[in-house]
C-alpha cells in the first residue's frame, strides 16, 4: 500500500516538473532569440562601421632652452606613412592661449598630425604657464619679440610657420608685423593685440596667412578677424559651431584646414 502511494507521489511529481517546462519553454526560447537577435544587431553594426585611420608612431620628445627664463618645449618629428622619419617640408612653431599649455597640442593630437603629414611641430610653454617660469623683462612688446627669435634660432628653426592662439598673440603680432620676413606663414587664431597697428602696417605684411576663429566667437574671433583681412596674402578658415577656443570644439575641421594650408603654401615655395 505504502509502495503504490509513493509512486503515485513520484509519478505526480514528474508530471508536475513536464508541465512547468512546457509552459516555460516558449517564454526561454523567446528570451533566447532576442538575445540572438540583438548580438546579430550588433555585430552587422561593427562591420558596417567605417574603419578608423592609420595609428602611426609619431615619438613626442620634451626638451627646456636655457635662458631668462629656460623655455620648455615639445617636439614632433615628421614621419612617412611606415613611422619612419623623413626631412620635414616645413617647420611649425606653436604657441598656446591662457588656458592651456603645449601640452594641448599633443593631446589634442595636433602635433601627431603634422607630423603625419611631414611638418615638423615644436610646441612652447609660454613663460609663466606648464613648465617655462614667468619673467619680469617679458613686460615689453621688444623682449617678447626677441623671445620667439631665441627660441626660434636655438633650434634651428629657419621661415617657420607660426600658430598662434588668443592670449599668445602679445607674442606673435609684434613678431608678424616686425620681422615678418622671418615666417613662412602665419595661423592666427582669435589672437590678441591685433588693434594695436593699423590698416597701413598689416598691408605690408606679405607673409601667408590663415585666420581662425570659431562662428560663435563674436569677441575676439570676430575683432581679429576683422583687422587681419586686411593683411594682403591672407585665408580664412571659419569654424561652424566653435567658440573662442575653437580648435577645440572642431578639432578635425581644424585639423583638415591647416593641413590645406600647409599643402598649398608648400607648393607655393
Amino acid at each position: 500500500m505504502n509502495f503504490l502511494r509513493n509512486r503515485l507521489v513520484l509519478l505526480g511529481l514528474v508530471f508536475l516538473a513536464t508541465l512547468m517546462l512546457y509552459l516555460l519553454l516558449p517564454s526561454i526560447r523567446q528570451d533566447t532569440m532576442e538575445l540572438q537577435a540583438k548580438a546579430q544587431r550588433t555585430g552587422m553594426v561593427a562591420v558596417a562601421a567605417p574603419p578608423g585611420p592609420p595609428v602611426l608612431n609619431v615619438s613626442i620628445r620634451t626638451g627646456q632652452l636655457p635662458g631668462d627664463p629656460p623655455l620648455f618645449f615639445r617636439e614632433a618629428l615628421p614621419v612617412d606613412r611606415d613611422g619612419q622619419q623623413i626631412l620635414p617640408k616645413l617647420q611649425l612653431v606653436l604657441l598656446h592661449g591662457q588656458a592651456f599649455t603645449s601640452k594641448t597640442w599633443e593631446e589634442l593630437g595636433t602635433m601627431a598630425v603634422l607630423a603625419a603629414n611631414g611638418y615638423q611641430a615644436l610646441a612652447m610653454d609660454l613663460p609663466g604657464y606648464g613648465k617655462s617660469p614667468d619673467s619680469e623683462a617679458l613686460k615689453t612688446e621688444q623682449n617678447r619679440v626677441v623671445l620667439l627669435s631665441r627660441f626660434m634660432e636655438s633650434l634651428g628653426v629657419r621661415a617657420a610657420v607660426l600658430l598662434s592662439p588668443s592670449m599668445s598673440g602679445h607674442y606673435s603680432i609684434p613678431f608678424l608685423v616686425k620681422n615678418s620676413e622671418q615666417l613662412r606663414g602665419f595661423v592666427p587664431i582669435a589672437p590678441v593685440g591685433t588693434r594695436s597697428y593699423s590698416a597701413q602696417q598689416y598691408k605690408k605684411i606679405q607673409t601667408p596667412t590663415l585666420i581662425v576663429f570659431g562662428a560663435l566667437d563674436t569677441n575676439l574671433g570676430a575683432q581679429s578677424h576683422k583687422n587681419l583681412i586686411q593683411l594682403p596674402n591672407h585665408h580664412v578658415l571659419k569654424l561652424e559651431g566653435a567658440r573662442h577656443a575653437c580648435y577645440m570644439d572642431k578639432p578635425q575641421e581644424f585639423h583638415q584646414g591647416l593641413i590645406k594650408f600647409l599643402d598649398k603654401l608648400k607648393q607655393e615655395i
